[in-house]
């Protein structure tokens, strides 16, 4: 099963590449992508897609495709093209930090390094945060931080590791711990985004931006704690780090509907029509094979992350993957980006496709993503 999903997903990544030459996927209705420039967060996950279909199948046409936005961005990091956000690490680790690490390509690795420098230098001291969005003194976001960060912190636990400056780890390891004390609440659910303030550092309050109201937990948040903690705790090794993102797995997997694939928001009344999000279930299923590389044989849990896992794999192949379009332009349906706020509620979403590649790729043949040395 896996390994038919992974041979159509490499057809339709090169039938795009074909398609919109040196252009990129950008979020849109109507069951496509608006191709067009390297200007928003998701960029990284195409290029992404690329290194992981070189690595499955050795073909070099998706080496070639992958290598040849390099420069693109780098002209974005060089002028500052719209990255006034913390997901300068999902843009960098899908696209430099993944081809130095497959090809070993020094001018990737500077480029990473320089894209690690950018993200630290959203690191706000007074509060101990990265701040997610806006310029420093921006009123409404100068003190906030979103669940999303953690899969951003990687890229500047791989500067410390390149580098050994530690600068680095000391960054992402603080803001990591600020995420689990404020994002993440008691039974393991959480918010999406906090606010401190900027003047004192103080806590204010816990909200949302994309979930159904402030005291909900918005899916694709919870996807992004369970991995995002599970990355943080390979690189620290800090212990609370992988208890927390195991707590927050069993939160996600214990609100599974029946066909294991999450709805938008884990509060949102559940109506026909309330919209999925596919992506969400890809992300937790990257999170559950990372929880399960680290945790031992005779984990209480392991059985219970398997068997999610493998529910929710097959429910993406066989009820939500694009496998009978063959023309279309994403890999996965269902996937909501804003529903709240009424953006693309049931489409492609570029993120869901590249970790919806991700796990199948690891399920098949082990290969990871681009998040630490493999």
């Amino acid at each position: 099963m896996w390994k038919f999903a992974i041979e159509d997903a490499l057809v339709k990544i090169k039938q795009n590449i074909q398609k919109h030459p040196g252009k990129l996927p950008h979020i849109i209705e109507g069951q496509r992508y608006d191709w067009g420039e390297n200007n928003d967060w998701i960029e990284g996950f195409y290029t992404g897609m690329m290194w992981l279909a070189y690595e499955f199948g050795q073909d070099p046409f998706y080496k070639e495709a992958a290598e040849s936005y390099l420069a693109n961005f780098k002209h974005r990091l060089d002028h500052h093209i719209e990255l006034d956000h913390h997901d300068i690490g999902f843009l960098y680790s899908l696209s430099a930090v993944a081809q130095w690490r497959v090809t070993g390509n020094t001018a990737a690795r500077e480029l990473a390094l320089q894209a690690a420098d950018a993200l630290l230098a959203r690191w706000r001291p007074k509060i101990g945060v990265i701040q997610a969005w806006g310029k420093e003194d921006d009123p409404e976001n100068g003190g906030r931080i979103i669940i999303d960060c953690l899969l951003n912190l990687p890229l500047l636990f791989w500067a410390h590791e390149q580098t050994g400056d530690a600068k680095y780890y000391d960054v992402a390891m603080k803001h990591a711990l600020k995420s689990q004390k404020f994002l993440v609440r008691g039974d393991g659910s959480s918010y999406h985004t906090f606010y401190f303030d900027t003047d004192n550092g103080n806590a204010l309050r816990g909200g949302t931006h994309q979930g159904y109201r402030d005291g909900s937990t918005w899916t694709r948040g919870q996807a992004w704690g369970i991995y995002g903690f599970a990355l943080a705790y390979r690189y620290t090794k800090h212990a609370d780090f992988l208890s927390t993102s195991k707590r927050m797995a069993r939160y996600f997997i214990d609100r599974l509907p029946e066909d294991a694939v999450v709805y938008w928001d884990f509060d949102v009344p559940v109506e026909d029509g309330t919209p999925r999000d596919s992506s969400a279930s890809a992300i937790t299923a990257c999170g559950l094979l990372e929880l399960l590389e680290l945790i031992g044989n005779s984990d209480p849990d392991r059985a219970l992350f398997e068997d999610a896992l493998n529910r929710s794999m097959k429910s993406l192949v066989e009820r939500y993957a694009t496998t009978d379009l063959p023309d279309a332009e994403g890999l996965l349906k269902h996937g909501s980006y804003h529903v709240r706020g009424d953006r693309a509620p049931d489409d492609y979403m570029i993120w869901g496709d590249y970790y919806y590649l991700e796990a199948l790729v690891r399920l098949e043949r082990g290969i990871k993503g681009y998040w630490y040395e493999t």
